[in-house]
């Protein structure tokens, strides 16, 4: 250690960066571990500000990483919470056909989940209601497996869990320098504090791409913020569970629905619509130099001349609370635009190639002596303790 400050620096204190440092700390027991969070406690973007459902991986293309970290995720994440007393609940959701049109994509659905080895059910109309009394539709499939935590609280724990193995958590630190030399790696914060590393992980979320840029490597990718805003019902008792809207395969969004978190509160949502700043949480945050990355990456000019008709629908709905309440319908045909009350919005970082392409798996990809993160968006959280574990065996390798 002579020479070094850790052997493993982890920049982000996110549910992944933290799983990270968990993992290393186990799989590896020894090896120094120092976690930077810029925010002054871990998890205050997208770990804190997401519906908290554990997904059971039935979106996902067979083979993937998300399909199959999800589907172990999910598993692992009820374990966790269990051994270590966090709030959870294993609901099972619904996902409902509300259109002919969808019927299709529904039974694609049942064949994805069962070739992922997830357990499916299909419902008609009365069989729905059985569920969900309030909600209509036309076919469902019932995914037994889907459940809801607090994510916050979750990697809290982890932080914990990880500092009693020897981790350190700092946070109020953000890196904005980083020298690669032949031994390893330095990190200046804005705090004027110097660290240096055997190797570095860039967990950075939403700020992934800029802290790749600054370790000398071209990630060949953007984050394109898309900021999803949510609604919570007044009446909660409308909703029993989860119910989810057939999504559309073109877009990694899942669509407007409806949660029972673990607090009894529904939330409805969120929509997906671009963000003006990487953590705009409201049209009136503004960044101009992040905004102006995004609009000069080739990348978020292709999604608009693809997608612009579907822009449009989401973007009516974030200025129409009507409107919004309008899409919630399909599902709820009770609710009304006063059933609706304003919550905390979340932003989805999300990876979009030069090309226009939305990378739609996770994307990890590791330089010398640096392993990045690089597109690790929902279902993350519910695959947070597999992911941290394939860092960790990269990371592991390297040294």
């Amino acid at each position: 250690m002579s020479g070094y400050d850790c052997d493993v620096l982890v920049i982000g204190g996110g549910i992944v960066g933290l799983s990270t440092a968990y993992a290393l700390t186990r799989t590896a027991p020894g090896t120094r571990v120092v976690v930077l969070e810029k925010e002054e406690a871990p998890a205050r973007h997208q770990t804190g500000r997401n519906s908290g459902v554990i997904h059971s991986g039935i979106y996902y293309r067979p083979g993937s990483l998300k399909a199959r970290y999800a589907v172990t995720g999910a598993a692992e994440m009820v374990k966790f919470c269990a051994e270590h007393g966090l709030p959870h609940r294993v609901t099972g959701k619904l996902i409902v056909a509300t259109r002919r049109d969808e019927l299709p994509r529904l039974h694609s659905l049942v064949q994805r989940g069962r070739e992922n080895g997830i357990p499916v059910r299909e419902l008609g109309p009365a069989q729905i209601a059985e569920y969900e009394p309030g909600v209509r539709g036309l076919a469902a499939i019932h995914v037994g497996t889907t459940g809801v935590c607090d994510y916050g609280a979750v990697a809290e724990q982890l932080a914990v869990l990880a500092g009693a193995a020897g981790a350190e958590v700092r946070c109020g630190e953000e890196v904005v320098a980083v020298d690669r030399r032949p031994w390893g790696v330095a990190v200046r914060t804005a705090s004027g504090t110097v660290l240096r590393a055997r190797a570095l992980v860039n967990c950075a979320g939403l700020h992934c791409d800029r802290v790749a840029r600054l370790t000398g490597d071209d990630p060949e990718m953007r984050i394109v913020p898309f900021r999803g805003e949510y609604y919570e019902l007044t009446d909660p008792s409308l909703v029993r569970g989860l119910v989810y809207p057939v999504p559309d395969p073109a877009f990694p969004f899942l669509g407007v629905h409806l949660t029972r978190g673990i607090d009894g509160g529904v939330h409805v949502g969120p929509n997906a619509v671009p963000a003006l700043a990487r953590e705009g949480y409201g049209w009136g945050v503004v960044r101009p130099g992040e905004l102006a990355a995004t609009l000069s990456w080739p990348g978020s000019w292709h999604i608009a001349r693809r997608h612009w008709r579907y822009g449009a629908g989401e973007l009516r709905r974030s200025l129409s609370k009507e409107a919004f309440a309008q899409e919630v319908r399909r599902l709820l045909p009770a609710v009304t635009e006063e059933a609706l009350r304003p919550t905390d919005a979340g932003v989805r970082a999300q990876a979009v190639l030069r090309d226009g392409t939305l990378v739609d798996d996770f994307l990890i990809r590791e330089t010398r002596q640096v392993v990045h993160v690089l597109n690790a968006p929902s279902p993350a959280a519910t695959a947070s303790l597999p992911i941290g574990r394939e860092v960790a065996r990269r990371v592991r390798a390297m040294l």
